[in-house]
């Protein structure tokens, strides 16, 4: 694909642009109303935001959870996620914030049949589930037998964007396809090519164009480039600890295998009739060591 004057979506600072501020209310609207296909009477017509949940140690982290939540004008709620990298207890993070959207609706004394759904849905751009090998996912309460959804409260929706198949613009054939595509490759994208993608939804323009950088201004796009840093830091920092288990783990195999091979020539040594300490100084191993091979049936 040729060089695109786009920002990438999947930046923390350029996805709270576009589905985060009340300037582009009308953006996310219309996003939310596509990935849950809804039509009709049941559309999703206004949303007011919300401070965004965090647990204060994930906050102190700078790993917030939630890129965006907020209330339609029935009082569900919803809570988004743009999620760059795999980290260990996501889904179950993803249940908890869930789970804690739910509660705070209600205060001491409050009637629990007025309280509304919860939708959590995460962008990632990472593989969450090995074992799916469909990119979008929809997770719900049902009863095991029957498969009956009798709790009606909590709905997850998951994007996997590696697992997105189509790279072409001339691929996609849905409107919940452009916005994947737009996550995946609108860094990647030219404008000829944009052209190709919008037809008729105007909408999908709009974000294109909250992410075009001459749009920007210095401080914004500072922080922008700040947010990549932020993440190739922490990348590099996972890197090393990784770097380092390997190595470790590698050096434990040797000091292992090393610690084998001296016990074998022991053992021999023993059947030979070789005395302890003439085995000691050939192998390295303490006196103690070679007493208690030759108490075994070596």
């Amino acid at each position: 694909m040729a060089l695109s004057k786009f920002l990438d979506a999947r930046n923390d600072i350029a996805f709270r642009r576009i589905f985060g501020t009340e300037k582009n209310k009308d953006i996310l609207i219309h996003f939310l109303n596509d990935i849950l296909g809804l039509t009709d009477d049941n559309k999703i017509k206004d949303v007011s935001f919300l401070s965004p949940i965090q647990d204060p140690v994930i906050a102190s982290q700078k790993q917030s959870i939630v890129d965006v939540l907020c209330v339609d004008s029935t009082g569900i709620k919803t809570i988004i996620e743009m999620q760059v990298a795999k980290t260990t207890g996501f889904e179950k993070r993803a249940q908890y914030y869930a789970a804690k959207a739910y509660s705070s609706q209600a205060d001491v004394g409050d009637q629990y049949h007025d309280l509304k759904e919860i939708i959590f849905i995460a962008i990632a751009d990472c593989i969450l589930f090995p074992d799916k090998s469909e990119y979008k996912s929809k997770h719900t309460i049902r009863d095991e037998d029957t498969n009956e959804h009798d709790l009606k409260d909590f709905y997850f929706i998951f994007i996997e964007l590696p697992k997105f198949p189509k790279t072409k613009e001339d691929q996609l054939s849905s409107i919940v396809e452009k916005w994947v595509y737009f996550f995946r490759y609108a860094d990647e994208t030219s404008e000829e090519e944009l052209e190709r993608i919008i037809g008729s939804d105007l909408i999908i323009k709009r974000a294109y164009e909250e992410l075009n950088r001459f749009n920007w201004s210095e401080k914004e796009f500072i922080a922008y480039e700040q947010e990549i840093k932020r993440i190739r830091d922490e990348q590099a920092v996972l890197a090393q600890k990784l770097d380092d288990a390997t190595a470790k783990g590698i050096l434990i195999g040797h000091e292992k295998g090393r610690k084998e091979r001296e016990i074998e020539v022991a053992k021999n040594l023993l059947k030979a009739g070789v005395s302890i300490d003439i085995i000691a100084q050939t192998t390295g191993l303490t006196a103690n060591e070679i007493k208690d091979l030759s108490s075994l049936d070596v």
